[in-house]
């Protein structure tokens, strides 16, 4: 009955047998053996040489990942709506001593290549003004919208031409490549991300999301970094289990798959109030106050999202038996 946040889902039974098992002895920080196996096996899932580091949250995976990207005095061009911008308490400047975020707007929460070049030219290059030095994506985005392979060639493109690096935060990750069916490689390395903030949390892990460097050296001063801000855990091998247990038999892409099918059977239910369209795991619908004291007067909850609509968000955990409900009494308004 809840909708409210994909935060909220339980953890995956298998990611909890995977931090019991890793519950013994062995070295502190990131010298375990789980910890070792990372860079191997994200490197065969992306089919690339990566370098891998755990981070415990969301907001600091993005941080860092922004922190090898930019120096103090930089910017980064990331959309006006971007969970950067909007929604992590101005951490992004907190763990880069100052970058500037250089928002831009695009429907959906998407950027394109022309979005980009037309706020670069407007920048002397000098030393008066802050000068771009990383595009921050978002798959899917702060609404739900998937960026394609070629959508991200393209600003891969042009963050090459204009020596840019580029980030992706993939928050819901999972659920874009389940939408694409393409391979994980397809919309990072091949199309020009220097770094992804692979999110676990929100697909049935506890607390442990992934950093991903398609230059394993550029992860060299990451991880001065993240001891730095205070997140090498002392035993981070319950972080690696977790990431281990996401990719083995594509586990990350079950939950995905699960969460975006209980998404469309709500979007089915009434289209013409669909805000955009429902390409991952949110859906985001017209819905008035009436009907939203409706809804939750049946017992669902959800959040509203400014006057007159709402935002609704499926998990791994929700079946069909689970979603048919709020789809039927949506319906029925």
């Amino acid at each position: 009955m809840r909708f409210f946040s994909d935060n909220a889902a339980p953890v995956h039974p298998k990611i909890m047998q995977a931090i019991a098992d890793a519950n013994s002895v062995d070295t502190a920080y990131d010298g375990d053996a789980l910890s070792q196996r990372l860079d191997a096996a994200f490197s065969e899932l992306f089919e690339h040489d990566v370098a891998v580091i755990w981070i415990s949250t969301g907001t600091a995976a993005n941080c860092l990942a922004l922190t090898s990207l930019v120096q103090p005095h930089q910017g980064v061009v990331c959309h006006r709506e971007a969970h950067i911008e909007v929604d992590e308490c101005g951490a992004p400047g907190f763990y880069t001593s100052g970058a500037k975020l250089m928002l831009v707007d695009g429907e959906g929460a998407k950027i394109t290549p022309e979005t980009v070049g037309d706020l670069i030219s407007t920048i002397r290059p000098d030393v008066h003004q802050v000068q771009a030095a990383a595009v921050s994506i978002t798959n899917a985005t702060e609404y739900g919208l998937v960026y394609r392979p070629e959508e991200v060639a393209a600003l891969g493109d042009i963050c090459d031409e204009r020596k840019l690096g580029l980030h992706m935060d993939g928050a819901r990750f999972g659920n874009a490549v389940a939408t694409l069916g393409c391979t994980p490689a397809d919309v990072t390395s091949r199309a020009g991300v220097d770094v992804l903030s692979f999110g676990f949390v929100k697909n049935g892990g506890m607390n442990a999301e992934a950093l991903v460097y398609f230059d394993p050296a550029m992860a060299d001063e990451a991880r001065y970094r993240r001891k730095r801000a205070g997140h090498l855990l002392s035993k981070g091998r319950f972080l690696a289990a977790q990431l281990l247990a996401f990719i083995d038999q594509d586990l990350w892409l079950d939950n995905a798959r699960a969460a975006n099918a209980a998404a469309q059977i709500i979007a089915e239910a009434a289209p013409e109030r669909l805000l955009h369209p429902v390409e991952a795991n949110e859906i985001f619908i017209r819905l008035s106050a009436s009907e939203a004291a409706t809804l939750r007067s049946l017992g669902f909850d959800f959040y509203d999202w400014g006057e007159g609509s709402a935002r609704l968000v499926t998990s791994w955990h929700h079946r069909e038996e689970d979603v048919q409900p709020l789809a039927n009494a949506i319906a029925a308004l």
